[in-house]
């Protein structure tokens, strides 16, 4: 009777090899830092058939392809002109899904929304812009929903595990009142020049907040506040222009505040006071300071990125009572945001969204934040609900009533 078993076994794995779906990604920007940290991640994953990496920078493609390119998922290089749309196109068709990691959004999340559309592909990118947000959501929601595509806008860090954060805690909740992101990110936290370009758009001149139920806006960096963050203590931040008070009221429509604050530690009034005069307003000064800042990186002794960190405050009501909710996490850029972005990917294209007739989405509107935070911690990426990160969040519970932690990176945690 052994033989037979056997044989069922068998039977039983080839019936779930036939039914998993294959994908087929191509990620744009997949070279660059946050980008690679994607491609990495989708080529170890057995749903992945190919992985096509495009990108300008061909050589840095062809290196990293010749990296993860040892298994059984197929990865191949397709150099790439974001600027022509044809070439957009060309590089989406015959791919299930369409990743992009390729900032600054503001010149390039539109460009590639269209192209997805026409391409007839699904798209999902780590779009951290709020205007770029803004743009996806007004003018390509009815052309995705049309064409049965789903445009997935915001799925990194923040965005990204923020939205889903919110999601998560409004299912816990009656309603949602207040949201407040609040991020740390250190000047020395990598992801090259298009990081630095995306910092002096978010400083520069009116951004958008939510307050008192309405869209609003104010000058950046005209507000600062002190906040606690795990592992680095109180911090200074500002207001910054980020996706987050676009996209939550949208899917949350009776929500009274949402608001964004960002600073860098060390070094941040540098950037804060030209921010505030609004000289950042001006191209030349951006692109004098953005080369001024790869100067100095190139010129710095090589050292590893330097760890951040997020916190997320949600208020809302619960039985009749006001409920706050706090979670926080630290961690390296490029990890947090190119793997927030492979998970959200596979989902797409696996059909794992609550949205599945089309549209443009952030993630707090079509990912299930359960699963999405449990493949987070899968690939040891863990928020936490204090802020001496002991208290995981969605953490099972042992039987002895402590949490158990099952993520597999203790780094994530103790920078």
């Amino acid at each position: 009777m052994m033989w037979l078993q056997t044989a069922f076994k068998r039977l039983a794995l080839a019936c779930e090899l036939w039914e998993r779906p294959v994908m087929r990604v191509v990620v744009f920007g997949g070279a660059g830092d946050v980008g690679s940290r994607a491609v990495e991640d989708l080529t170890q994953s057995e749903d992945v058939e190919l992985v096509t990496i495009a990108d300008r920078n061909e050589e840095a493609a062809k290196t990293l392809a010749r990296r993860v390119g040892s298994g059984s998922n197929q990865v191949r290089v397709v150099p790439v002109d974001a600027r022509v749309h044809d070439e957009l196109v060309a590089a989406m068709k015959g791919h299930d899904v369409a990743a992009s990691a390729l900032g600054p959004f503001f010149m390039f999340e539109a460009p590639l929304v269209r192209a997805a559309i026409e391409a007839g592909v699904d798209y999902a990118s780590v779009c951290d812009d709020w205007s770029a947000a803004e743009k996806v959501l007004d003018d390509f929601d009815e052309a995705a929903k049309a064409s049965g595509r789903t445009i997935l806008t915001g799925l990194g860090a923040s965005p990204g595990i923020t939205n889903v954060g919110v999601r998560y805690f409004a299912n816990r909740l009656d309603r949602v009142r207040r949201v407040d992101v609040s991020v740390y990110q250190p000047l020395n936290a990598g992801g090259g020049e298009a990081v630095f370009r995306h910092m002096l758009f978010i400083m520069t001149g009116e951004v958008a907040v939510w307050r008192d139920g309405h869209a609003i806006r104010v000058p950046a960096c005209s507000k600062e506040r002190t906040v606690e963050f795990p592992h680095f203590g109180p911090l200074k931040v500002w207001n910054m222009g980020h996706a987050e008070p676009v996209t939550v009221p949208r899917f949350f429509p009776d929500i009274e505040e949402v608001t964004f604050y960002m600073g860098y530690g060390k070094g941040s009034r540098v950037f804060v006071a030209p921010a505030r005069l609004g000289l950042f307003s001006n191209k030349a000064v951006t692109d004098a300071t953005v080369g001024l800042i790869g100067t100095i990186e190139r010129l710095a002794p090589e050292s590893p990125p330097a760890p951040g960190a997020v916190r997320l405050d949600v208020w809302g009501d619960k039985d009749g009572a006001e409920v706050h909710h706090m979670a926080c996490g630290t961690g390296e850029m490029r990890a947090t945001t190119g793997l927030s972005l492979s998970i959200g990917t596979q989902m797409l294209a696996r059909g794992q969204t609550t949205s599945p007739d089309g549209g443009v989405f952030a993630p707090e509107a079509c990912l299930d934040p359960d699963a999405f935070l449990t493949s987070l911690r899968e690939k040891g990426i863990q928020a936490y609900e204090d802020l001496a990160m002991t208290r995981p969040l969605g953490a099972v519970q042992s039987t002895n009533g402590a949490p158990r932690n099952r993520s597999r990176d203790a780094s994530y945690r103790n920078p």
